[in-house]
C-alpha cells in the first residue's frame, strides 16, 4: 500500500467514526476519561498516518554523490539499494476478522436498541411515577385503580373472599 493510499485510508477511518455518538452513550466519568483518551490517541495516529506516509520519499540524487564520493563506490550502493525488494503487505488478517466484527457490530445495534426501548420504557415508568408522587396525597383509590385496573381486580377479588391479608 503506498504512502498516499494509506493517508487516505487513515483520512476516511477518521471520518467513519461517530465520535459524539458513541460518547453520548457513556454513562460513567471513567468511561468518558478512558474515551477522550482513546479518541485522542486514535486522533494523534490518524494525524501521524496522514502526515508521515502521504508524501512518497524523494528519489536519491545518485550524480550528486558520484561528484563526491566516486562512481566506484556510489555505483555500488545504487546496484545494492535497486536490488533491494520491499515485499508487498498482503493483509491476511482483516479477511479472517472482518465477519466475526461485522456479526459484532450487528448484535450490538441490536442490543442498542433493545436498551433505548428499555431506557424509554424506564422514563415512562419514572415520569409516571414523579406524577403519582404528586398527586398521592390527594388521590382516590379510584383514581389510583384508573391507572392500575389489574389491582381493582386483585383487591375486589380479596374482599370478595374475606381475605384481608392476614
Amino acid at each position: 500500500m503506498s504512502g498516499k493510499k494509506v493517508a487516505e485510508v487513515a483520512v476516511k477511518a477518521g471520518r467513519a467514526i461517530d465520535w459524539d455518538g458513541m460518547a453520548k452513550m457513556l454513562v460513567s466519568e471513567e468511561s468518558r476519561k478512558e474515551f477522550a483518551t482513546l479518541r485522542r490517541t486514535f486522533e494523534d495516529l490518524n494525524h501521524q498516518l496522514q502526515t508521515k506516509y502521504s508524501q512518497e520519499p524523494q528519489p536519491i540524487d545518485w550524480e550528486y554523490y558520484r561528484k563526491g564520493i566516486g562512481s566506484k563506490v556510489v555505483d555500488m550502493y545504487k546496484e545494492a539499494c535497486d536490488s533491494i525488494e520491499i515485499p508487498k503487505f498482503v493483509d491476511t488478517v482483516t479477511p479472517e476478522y472482518k465477519p466475526k466484527f461485522d456479526a459484532l457490530v450487528a448484535e450490538l445495534k441490536e442490543a442498542e436498541q433493545i436498551s433505548l426501548k428499555e431506557s424509554e420504557r424506564i422514563e415512562k415508568e419514572i415520569a409516571e411515577l414523579k406524577e403519582m408522587k404528586k398527586k398521592i396525597s390527594t388521590m382516590t383509590a379510584d383514581e389510583y385503580f384508573e391507572k392500575h385496573p389489574e389491582l381493582r381486580q386483585k383487591f375486589d377479588d380479596e374482599i370478595r373472599n374475606d381475605y384481608w391479608g392476614y
